[in-house]
């Protein structure tokens, strides 16, 4: 294996850090730009779900297809390939004059950050090898991981107020371009696993994943008894199932389902989902409550999210470096819980709370966030042979991207039914609409009428994401219980030494 400087592996490490920042950044970087783009493209509520989630939609789908694909052709021109797609995506959203337009955009974005950022995690872990310092290094990984989702609605909110929502992506196109030309000077050629194509299994994942991510956005939408959702539902249930039995017969399967079926991994691949069920939930609808109902503007929602960030970054660091030295049970098992305990403290504040008085959950939520990222990455990706990385990384990554957009759904269907069940009881109708009609119009920004009906709608739109943030704790705080009981390795275990119990399992 080759051998590298410890100034070639920084500039490795800030190489891939810098693509990966900026396919994390879009996950919610659109969502202060939501009501700018419904007033200039004339966006409805369906219509501006999806500038949101196509992304989310073909990141999901594809990711997997993305691992695979690195570990076949090559991490670093799949990586390549990557960056050139989400920065061409970029320019398409910026440039799009109407609403199709910047939802093809997005997807694109979404195919290109579904070549990132498996590839990412593989190389790194091709670079550094001893176990101390690729802690540390994924550490560093994992901060910019989860900065970038906190503080897309920081980068955001300016930029709208300023530049105008396009901005938002020609932002991206800058940074994709001189992430091309480190990349082109710094990724090393990493070994090629050899193995065959699986083409019935990428059909199926991406079948499969793509309709139970189009169910999970469309249900809150159209209802969940909608015959699309539920059509939907049932090919991702047919999709699915036959991909796990295609994995388990095909002789090179591009995805080892015994990563989700190990105590460690398995228990480590639940986290992600259920911080990403927890922080994606709230970043979208506690932008919507700091500009609807706290009367933010988009750069003020924006900077308000700033101390999650900060957080983030710092404790995404101290977790590498403890995973390092006692191993990930720990700072995953801490991490959920002050996801979970931020989640519940948010439902304290009632409509009337003012910033100041619960800015501190949102630092109880950034540092929950960073000692999670870590150990997962860690966790997964060591249970692998080096050449299977890239389809280790993106299994992680599906199932948070999955969490995510579940998150969004479940904690929306919550928030929008208690919201509704609060307006009948306060406001049975107004102007001719109905409280479900009230319901969705507070989710945009829509006009909501007299001061009267405002103040019912927020007081309600509260009410609702309280019981949201309440679900998504109980979520977390199983999980939690879980960890110490599942991930019960010595405290001297490295990563290279459950990768060997998972080759001798085979």
């Amino acid at each position: 294996m080759e051998a590298y400087t410890s100034g070639r592996k920084r500039l490795v490490l800030v190489t891939l850090c810098s693509g990966l920042f900026m396919a994390m950044l879009d996950n919610l970087v659109v969502a202060t730009a939501l009501p700018a783009i419904g007033a200039d493209l004339r966006a409805g509520t369906a219509g501006l779900q999806w500038v949101v989630e196509a992304y989310s939609l073909a990141y999901a789908a594809l990711l997997l297809s993305g691992g695979v694909l690195g570990d076949r052709w090559g991490r670093r021109p799949v990586y390549v390939a990557g960056l050139t797609l989400f920065a061409g995506g970029s320019a398409l959203c910026a440039l799009a004059g109407s609403l199709p337009v910047l939802v093809a955009g997005r997807a694109v974005q979404g195919v290109g950050a579904a070549l990132i950022t498996p590839g990412s995690l593989a190389i790194l872990r091709h670079v550094f090898t001893e176990d101390g310092e690729r802690a540390r290094a994924i550490g560093v990984w994992s901060g910019v991981s989860g900065s970038g989702l906190a503080l897309g609605p920081v980068v955001g909110g300016p930029l709208v107020d300023r530049f105008g929502w396009a901005a938002v992506f020609w932002i991206n196109v800058p940074v994709g371009m001189a992430g091309l030309l480190l990349a082109a000077r710094v990724l090393p050629r990493v070994p090629r696993s050899g193995a065959r194509p699986d083409p019935v299994g990428q059909l199926t994942v991406v079948i499969g994943l793509g309709a139970l991510v189009y169910a999970l956005m469309e249900g809150p939408v159209r209802g969940w008894g909608d015959a699309r959702v539920l059509g939907a539902g049932g090919a991702a249930l047919l999709a699915l199932l036959a991909f796990v039995l295609v994995e388990l017969r095909v002789a090179a399967p591009m995805m080892d389902l015994r990563l989700l079926t190990d105590r460690v991994t398995g228990t480590a691949a639940w986290a992600a989902f259920a911080t990403a069920f927890g922080f994606f939930g709230l970043g979208v609808f506690l932008s919507l409550h700091l500009q609807y109902v706290l009367g933010f503007s988009p750069t003020e929602a924006g900077w308000a999210m700033l101390p999650a960030t900060l957080a983030t970054a710092l404790t995404s660091v101290a977790a590498g470096r403890l995973v390092a030295r006692r191993g990930p049970r720990g700072p995953l098992t801490t991490g959920l819980g002050l996801l979970a305990a931020g989640l519940a403290a948010f439902s304290c504040y009632g409509t009337g709370a003012r910033y100041a008085e619960f800015a501190w959950v949102l630092v109880v939520l950034g540092a929950g966030l960073g000692l999670t990222f870590t150990p997962v990455s860690i966790a997964v990706t060591g249970a692998v042979p080096p050449e299977r990385a890239g389809m280790a990384s993106a299994t992680v990554a599906m199932v948070r991207e999955v969490g995510g957009v579940a998150g969004v759904a479940v904690m929306g269907a919550v928030l929008t039914a208690r919201l509704a069940a609060a307006l009948r009881e306060r406001l049975p109708a107004d102007g001719g609409r109905t409280a479900g009609e009230l319901a969705r119009a507070v989710t945009t920004g829509g006009g909501m009428g007299p001061a009267r009906t405002a103040q019912a709608v927020n007081s309600a739109f509260v009410t609702g994401l309280h019981a949201a943030c309440l679900a998504a704790a109980g979520l977390l705080v199983v999980v939690a219980a879980a960890v110490p009981v599942f991930v019960r390795r010595p405290r001297s275990a490295g990563p290279d030494e459950v990768a060997g119990a998972l080759v001798r399992r085979s």
